[in-house]
């Protein structure tokens, strides 16, 4: 399987099965921010993002959301309504902050999923760190323009692979 082959490849966080993931020994999500848990044309996560959160909480998942955004206000606010700790410039798709914060939850390689919008950056940083991996579709078509470069990229090397509902 290729570095960029995500594990799974889904619509959206809110459809991802917490009880499948539980069952096969995962204990922390690693969460990446933009287009992921909020729309990038957003300041807040939608309700039902927020409430599969609650319910991984409630099934004893550890969180933490790892974010390539240098803006520490916006990581730190949107973190704090979801509550849950973050860490913001993290320069994925370099593994070092996907390792601090599996660090921070007290969590092995096998126990943590990474999941994300972006094959370049969180689905090949969860993979250089070690964990699953789980790209979603991205929540709102607006990116910065570098990332909308890497998504003409994204959606050449994603043709064929099956998207879960």
């Amino acid at each position: 399987m290729s570095i960029f082959s995500p594990s799974r490849y889904i619509t959206c966080v809110e459809h991802i099965d917490l009880d499948a993931l539980w069952a096969s020994g995962k204990r922390a999500i690693l969460l990446d921010r933009d287009n992921t848990l909020v729309p990038r044309d957003r300041t807040c996560a939608p309700d039902s993002v927020a409430a599969w959160l609650d319910r991984a909480r409630e099934l004893g998942f550890e969180l933490i959301m790892v974010s390539n955004n240098w803006h520490v206000s916006h990581v730190s606010r949107s973190a704090g309504e979801l509550g849950m700790d973050y860490i913001s410039f993290a320069c994925k798709p370099l593994p070092f902050a996907i390792t601090a914060g599996m660090k921070r939850l007290g969590a092995r390689k096998e126990e943590a999923v990474m999941v994300g919008d972006q094959l370049y950056t969180d689905v090949w940083g969860g993979k250089l760190a070690g964990v699953t991996t789980i790209l979603v579709k991205p929540q709102s078509t607006a990116d910065l323009w570098y990332t909308q470069i890497f998504r003409i990229f994204e959606r050449m090397a994603l043709r064929g692979v099956p998207c879960e509902e």
